[in-house]
């Protein structure tokens, strides 16, 4: 590995302004300046596999490409969180010679910006429950507590009262702020109750905000460290996508455009999870324009959900008018004559169709993907638009992207959905973007639902206002934002 003092270099960053963590991993502190001419890249997938198709080394190897290429590039990808890394789905470094190192260090405590995001949630908790103790000043409704411990593990036993970090809104937060001034703002202004008479109390309420701020003080500054081919790579925050919005920061991406040309990131899981959130959340929020979209797909995930499920997924991009095109991403034991049923769909769909091999080849394995956005894909004309616009009440948005996104006919709402958006109606916060929690194997509400079915049902279980963040989050049919581990957990193997 290079000293990261040197990858800090490439891209005009001085000593003074990193935060060093040993000679591999810092913190970056330079003022944030996007420039009009970078380009934001986004990396997406049809549905995967438990294992997942490889987006993020999908994203290392067209960065370590683009790089080759003598271009000003820059990756801008998730924490790991330490759930998948000890249970099913493992790291969030890349894989084979697409990989960002050290990655042991980034897969575990890395710079301990999980751990403070758990801690600034935690104390939230805690200032609530200390307040009732010390006598319920604010009149809080016992009952009526809608905020959240969290912890970074997989863990069923915690899920009464416990989310994973990475779906709570604290981490939410930490992504979207766009200073640290908004962040401090958006903390105090998390819903974290109701009082006896029904009204909203706040963190701001119980004085606690600026000492969660404290807490995220350095976490909030990115983190630099880099590819095996001694490329700069951007690494902060990490929500998941299923039941959170699954982006990095903004301040990581917007630090990358200010730093670099080109900024290649991910959006989690399936285009139906992280990048309709990429869009309609995050490129909402930070005014950022993406100018093209990879959609990965693999042999294997085909195999599992049906040539269907591709179609799916271009259907889904096609609506919002920025070009993309398909990167098969190649296993080892595959030929390419594996994947003419592939080519073929896509040429019948018109979308471009490219193999790339960044496990075994690293960036050279992603050249002609390089190739084609540069002298192709960036060419074309971008028309970008979000799938629904903010002042449309909360129903009206999920009807949106249930139908426009999950192909579906028809919502329905239980009983304690309908009372939330009573709520939501009354505090007048119709204009929040929404953010659904689902199934990643399927783009319906059911895992068992596979390729590209259209006449179902959505089950909206639950809502859930989330102030400090600025979104509502819509909870679909069985699924919970506390994982439980697996029958045989990744850590059994682990030394």
């Amino acid at each position: 590995m290079k000293n990261i003092l040197e990858i800090g270099k490439k891209l005009g960053i001085s000593e003074n302004d990193m935060i060093l963590y040993g000679n591999t991993k810092a913190k970056i502190k330079t003022p944030i300046h996007p420039n009009d001419h970078s380009k934001l890249i986004v990396v997406t997938a049809i549905n995967p596999t438990p294992y997942g198709e490889g987006k993020t080394t999908v994203s290392i190897g067209l960065n370590d490409a683009l790089c080759q290429k003598e271009k000003k590039s820059i990756v801008v990808l998730r924490e790991p969180s330490l759930g998948p890394v000890f249970g099913m789905k493992g790291g969030a470094t890349g894989g084979g010679k697409a990989s960002v190192i050290p990655s042991e260090e980034i897969n575990l405590h890395f710079t301990g910006d999980f751990h403070a995001i758990t801690a600034a949630n935690n104390l939230l908790a805690a200032a609530i429950d200390n307040h009732i103790y010390q006598g319920n000043e604010l009149k809080i409704e016992e009952k009526a507590i809608c905020f959240q411990r969290c912890l970074d593990v997989n863990d069923r036993s915690l899920r009464d009262q416990f989310q994973i970090t990475a779906a709570s809104e604290t981490m939410a937060i930490f992504c979207l702020a766009t200073s640290f001034s908004d962040l401090t703002r958006r903390l105090g202004n998390i819903l974290c109750a109701y009082s006896q008479e029904g009204k909203p109390i706040y963190a701001k309420d119980l004085k606690v905000e600026k000492a969660m701020a404290l807490l995220l003080k350095d976490a909030f500054y990115p983190n630099l460290v880099q590819t095996l081919e001694e490329n700069p790579a951007l690494i902060h925050g990490g929500p998941f996508a299923n039941i959170a919005h699954g982006c990095n920061s903004i301040v990581a991406t917007k630090l990358g455009l200010t730093l670099a040309d080109y900024v290649v990131t991910e959006a989690g899981f399936g285009s139906d999870l992280g990048l309709e959130k990429f869009m309609n959340i995050k490129c909402r929020k930070a005014g950022l324009i993406p100018h093209f979209i990879v959609l990965v797909v693999t042999k294997r995930a085909l195999e599992h959900s049906g040539m269907d499920n591709l179609v799916a997924h271009i259907d889904h991009l096609k609506q919002y008018q920025v070009p993309f095109c398909v990167a098969i991403n190649k296993f080892s034991e595959e030929k390419e004559d594996d994947y003419i049923e592939i080519k073929r769909k896509c040429n019948e769909e018109g979308v471009s169709c490219i193999i790339v091999n960044p496990y075994q080849e690293g960036g050279t394995g992603s050249i002609e993907l390089a190739n084609y956005i540069l002298n192709t894909g960036l060419e074309q004309d971008n028309h970008f638009h979000y799938l629904y616009e903010e002042n449309l009440n909360i129903t009206q948005k999920i009807e949106i992207v249930a139908t426009k996104v999950y192909h579906a006919t028809k919502v329905e709402y239980s009983k304690e959905a309908l009372e939330k958006l009573e709520k939501i109606n009354t505090l007048q916060l119709n204009h929040y973007p929404i953010c659904i929690a689902k199934t990643q194997y399927s783009i319906t509400d059911n895992k068992e639902l596979l390729g590209y079915p259209k006449d179902h049902t959505i089950h909206v279980r639950d809502i859930l206002l989330k102030t400090g963040s600025e979104m509502v989050v819509v909870l679909l049919n069985k699924i919970i934002t506390m994982p439980g581990l697996p029958k045989h957990p990744n850590f059994e193997t682990m030394e």
